[in-house]
C-alpha cells in the first residue's frame, strides 16, 4: 500500500492547533512514510507552533468575520476569493489523497477546494456547538469525528463518529506524581490545592475572581496553583508582588501541566473543548467558568453538556467574581460531591482520540481509491 498524502487545515488558537498536530503524530506513526501539509491562517499561532513540531506549513490570508468592526469586513470576500484560489493551487501541487479541517480560519477555503476537486475530507468538530462554516461542510464530508452526544441537530447521523478531541497526553499523565507535584511547587500535603487556569493567554474574569476572593481563600488555609496567562502576570505581581503568601503560587504559565493537575484537589477552568478533552481524563472536580467571548457562545454549550452529566460545577462568568471562590471553597468541604463529579467526568475520557481519528482518515483515503 503506497503512503499516503494528507492535508490538515485549520488552527488560530491553540485549541484547534495541538488536536491538529496530535493527529498528525498520530497518522505518522500508523506510517512513518505518511506526508503531511498543514494550511493555516496568516499571521495566526499556527504559523509557528506547526514548524516548531517539524511539519510544514502554508499560510492563507484569510479573517474571521469580525462581529466589533464592519469596516474590517469588508475585505473579507476578497480575502476569501483569494484564499479558496490559493488552496486550489496548493491541493493541485500536492496532491493530497484526503484533507482534515479541526477548525479555524484556513479549515473553510481548504475543505471547500477539497470539495471542488474531489478529495474526500474528514471534519473534526471539537465543540458541543457545531459553528456555521463545519455545518455547512459537513454535507460532503466523509466523516465527522465529534466529542460529545446529540451531534446530529448539526450533522447527517450516517457520517458522525463519537471518537472525543486529542489531547496532549504528556499533560494528563499524572498517577503517582502528586508528591513530586507539591515539592515543585512548595506546597504542603496537608492543605487542599485549587489549581486555576485561563489558558496560555489567562482569562480576566478567572484572575479577578481570585483577586476578589484572595482573603477567604487565606483565612480558609486554601493553596492556590494561579495561572495568569501571559497578558495579566505583569499587573497581577505588580499589585501583589513575586512572594505574595507561601500558600498562593501564582505563575504567567504552566509549563507542567501534568504536575500541576497531579496536586490539584479542585481545578477552576474555562470550557474550551481541549481544556474539557484533558479534564475528562484527569478525573479531577471541575468548576467551569465558560467565556462568553467565543463564537456561538460554544465554551457556554460545551459546560452545559457535562453539567447536564453531572459531571462539573458551572458558574457564569457574569457571576463569577462574586461567587466563584465561594464555591470551590464548598466544593473543596464538600466530599461527596467531590467523588460525584469526578466519576462522572471520568466516565467521558476518550484519551485515544488522536489515533482513532487518524485510523478514521486512512479509511477514507482506502474507500476513495
Amino acid at each position: 500500500m503506497k503512503s499516503k498524502k494528507i492535508i490538515i487545515s485549520g488552527g488560530g488558537t491553540g485549541g484547534h492547533i495541538f488536536p491538529a498536530i496530535a493527529i498528525a503524530n498520530a497518522l505518522k506513526k500508523l506510517d512513518p512514510a505518511t506526508e503531511i501539509l498543514f494550511v493555516g491562517a496568516i499571521g495566526r499561532m499556527e504559523m509557528e507552533k506547526v514548524p516548531a513540531a517539524g511539519y510544514k506549513i502554508i499560510g492563507l490570508n484569510i479573517q474571521g468575520i469580525q462581529r466589533k468592526s464592519i469596516w474590517k469586513n469588508l475585505l473579507f470576500p476578497v480575502k476569501l476569493f483569494s484564499s479558496v484560489n490559493k488552496a486550489l493551487k496548493i491541493i493541485k501541487d500536492f496532491k493530497p489523497d484526503a484533507a482534515v479541517g479541526v477548525g479555524g480560519y484556513a479549515s473553510g477555503p481548504l475543505l471547500y477546494a477539497a470539495s471542488l476537486k474531489g478529495i474526500p475530507y474528514l471534519i473534526q468538530e471539537q465543540n458541543s456547538y457545531a459553528g456555521i462554516t463545519n455545518k455547512w461542510l459537513g454535507k460532503k464530508a466523509e466523516k465527522i469525528c465529534v466529542a460529545f452526544d446529540g451531534m446530529e441537530q448539526f450533522f447527517p447521523a450516517d457520517k458522525l463518529i463519537k471518537t472525543g478531541n486529542p489531547i496532549r497526553k504528556e499533560s494528563v499523565a499524572i498517577d503517582g506524581k502528586q508528591m513530586q507535584a507539591l515539592e515543585l511547587y512548595k506546597l504542603s500535603a496537608f492543605k487542599k490545592t485549587i489549581m486555576v487556569t485561563g489558558g496560555s493567554l489567562g482569562a480576566r474574569t478567572l484572575n479577578n475572581s481570585v483577586m476578589a476572593g484572595l482573603d477567604k481563600l487565606i483565612a480558609a488555609d486554601v493553596q492556590v496553583i494561579w495561572q495568569t496567562g501571559k497578558f495579566y502576570y505583569n499587573s497581577i505581581i505588580e499589585k501583589l508582588g513575586e512572594d505574595y503568601h507561601p500558600n498562593i503560587r501564582i505563575m504567567e504559565f504552566v509549563n507542567r501541566m501534568d504536575l500541576a493537575y497531579a496536586a490539584a484537589d479542585i481545578i477552576i477552568s474555562r470550557a474550551g473543548a481541549g481544556t474539557i478533552a484533558e479534564l475528562c481524563v484527569v478525573k479531577k472536580p471541575v468548576i467551569l467558568v465558560p467565556s462568553p467571548n467565543v463564537a456561538e457562545d460554544h465554551q457556554t454549550k460545551n459546560a452545559l453538556a457535562l453539567v447536564h452529566d453531572q459531571a462539573a460545577v458551572f458558574v457564569a462568568d457574569r457571576d463569577a467574581e462574586l461567587k466563584l471562590i465561594d464555591r470551590a471553597i464548598e466544593l473543596l468541604n464538600d466530599k461527596e460531591l467531590q467523588k460525584k463529579l469526578s466519576d462522572n467526568i471520568g466516565k467521558m475520557a476518550l484519551p485515544d482520540a488522536d489515533e482513532v481519528i487518524a485510523k478514521e482518515v486512512i479509511q477514507i483515503t482506502i474507500n476513495n481509491n
